[in-house]
């Protein structure tokens, strides 16, 4: 059992070391010019968020682009809160153009449908999504225009990050550190050819080849997913024009969940779509992840209750050193701060623990997500 647990362990530091590495082989985009002509359709799909509302629409007022050239289309997913009223205030004779509309129902999936219903209304071929709990950066829409024209590309993956306060809780930072993590191995993958994940709070891509992929026809049935699902059609369809975009003026913020109860829906959420994943690198990458948390754990319990020799313990350090230094340097390129021991150690001899949970919990209960009940 001792050997199998540290052939996992070389295998995940053999995973997590060419991360790192392709971090460091992806460049970093600098915009040198910026065209005004690129025109986007920016879609936000929200459900009862009149708290986070105020803070993304200062945010889009604030964009540094022509408003001519581009559109904010805001879907309602049956709120019933003041979302839609204070839209209406807030972006009322700013010169940007908006509209709300109602999404179209038509399967199991509520954000599918909502980006799916603003698509078919969008004027321009650029579709870019994000939250309704997000803060847009003022060089947003600059970026990812320098950017489109700079490399041709079919969709464009932008930078995510958490924004808390200066003393964030411990739930924060293990959430900022998990989030860095998943950021990290994002960048990674892209860096060494093998892009596996996205975020759609920042993705886009264009309007006519989500119509030629049939968009989300095929994965409709699962309830979240409308990123990877349609991320992964665009790497089958096209390999070699999906491309990161390294960019902090690219950088969508949002915010870490205020509960553990809202953190472990989250994650139940996230890891339930896992199993229907058709890329064989982003099951390979779960399964490791998940065997080596399953090895943390057991090399625990062969030191406590059978063998008590020291250098079964050598697998955790070994761990923690691989997982400081991805995440050290995605938070380093991300807010150029630093890590701090204490939480993350503490965050880490959780994270195992943590996550074991939540694949037990995906398998076999259902998960809330914006106050509605979905089978995993």
């Amino acid at each position: 059992m001792i050997v199998a647990l540290y052939v996992i362990l070389g295998v995940y530091l053999l995973l997590i070391g060419s991360f790192i590495f392709g971090f460091y082989r992806l460049n970093t985009f600098y915009p040198q010019r910026t065209s005004l002509n690129v025109c986007f359709s920016v879609i936000i799909p929200f459900r009862n968020e009149e708290q986070h509302l105020p803070k993304l629409l200062s945010s889009i007022v604030q964009l540094d682009y022509p408003k001519q050239t581009f559109e904010c289309i805001f879907v309602d997913d049956d709120s019933n809160d003041d979302s839609v009223p204070l839209i209406q205030r807030y972006l009322t004779n700013t010169g940007i153009d908006f509209k709300i509309i109602n999404s179209q129902r038509i399967s199991p999936s509520p954000k599918k449908d909502a980006i799916t219903t603003a698509i078919h209304q969008a004027q321009f071929d650029w579709i870019i999504t994000t939250d309704a709990d997000c803060l847009l950066p003022q060089q947003w829409l600059n970026t990812f225009a320098a950017f489109s024209e700079k490399q041709p590309t079919k969709m464009i993956v932008g930078p995510v990050t958490y924004t808390s306060s200066a003393t964030p809780s411990f739930l924060t930072y293990f959430q900022i550190l998990d989030f860095m993590s998943l950021q990290g191995s994002t960048v990674g993958g892209f860096g060494i050819g093998h892009p596996f994940l996205c975020n759609g709070a920042n993705l886009a891509y264009k309007k006519h080849h989500f119509i030629q992929l049939n968009g989300f026809k095929g994965n409709d049935t699962i309830a979240s997913g409308d990123d990877i699902f349609l991320f992964e059609k665009f790497i089958h369809a096209f390999p070699r024009q999906v491309h990161f975009l390294r960019s902090r003026a690219a950088m969508v913020s949002t915010f870490p969940l205020e509960s553990w109860k809202a953190v472990i829906e989250q994650r139940t959420r996230w890891a339930a779509k896992s199993g229907a994943y058709n890329m064989t690198f982003a099951k390979l990458v779960g399964l490791i992840v998940l065997f080596m948390n399953l090895g943390a754990l057991m090399s625990l319990a062969v030191f406590f209750l059978v063998d008590k020799q020291l250098y079964i313990l050598g697998i955790i350090p070994l761990k923690l050193i691989a997982d400081v230094t991805l995440i050290g340097v995605t938070i380093n390129d991300y807010s150029k701060k630093k890590v701090r021991l204490l939480p993350f150690l503490l965050a880490s001899m959780w994270y195992p623990f943590f996550s074991i949970y939540i694949v037990f919990r995906a398998l076999f209960y259902r998960y809330s997500w914006k106050e509605r009940k979905f089978r995993s």
